[in-house]
């Protein structure tokens, strides 16, 4: 993590926080399930409709499959979110989507098999290699926390992705762990 901790701006965030993990999920399909409910919603939001909905239903292919419209709706999923997490059950339930199934494919290939899933786009996708597959050089710029961070840290304009990309070159191959550091430069 050499790239990571010599870096001005985020060694002192390593510094205070110490080292932050990635792939820490358990279970990959609640994982992935959890990535749906945070997309487009505030921490709280998501933190309240995943609350109710691992209260409610068992998170599991099966356990979704058969949960009624009704119940999903009624923990917060909109009709799209009540489709997409279905749609990473059946797409779990026909292939091997865990950490062992993907373990030789290639962080690209993992973004491809992903984001064939209706629901499932490229930051969903970039987070399951990070915190389920624990892949260490993923960079999300797609994620507003890191494009925030790389704002706070380095000045960069939100709209300015190549640029971030581009510089987070330098973190190679931990941009993982980076990430990590930039979403806390803005918590």
């Amino acid at each position: 993590m050499d790239p990571v901790r010599s870096d001005p701006k985020l060694g002192s965030l390593v510094d205070r926080h110490g080292d932050l993990p990635i792939g820490t999920a358990d279970d990959e399909f609640e994982r992935l399930v959890v990535a749906i409910v945070n997309q487009q919603l505030s921490t709280d939001s998501a933190a309240a409709i995943r609350e109710r909905l691992f209260d409610r239903v068992e998170v599991t292919p099966s356990g979704v499959l058969g949960a009624d419209e009704a119940t999903l709706r009624d923990v917060g999923l909109s009709r799209q979110k009540i489709e997409y997490v279905r749609n990473v059950a059946e797409a779990f339930r026909e292939r091997d989507l865990t950490r062992e199934g993907l373990a030789d494919a290639d962080d690209e290939a993992v973004i491809a098999t992903l984001t064939e899933i209706r629901g499932v786009g490229t930051w969903t996708a970039k987070m399951y290699l990070i915190f389920v597959l624990g892949r260490p050089d993923v960079f999300p710029v797609e994620d507003l926390g890191i494009r925030a961070g790389m704002a706070e840290l380095y000045g960069f304009a939100d709209g300015d992705r190549t640029a971030m990309v581009d510089h987070a070159e330098r973190w190679r191959p931990y941009r993982s762990y980076a990430s990590r550091y930039l979403w806390r430069a803005v918590d």
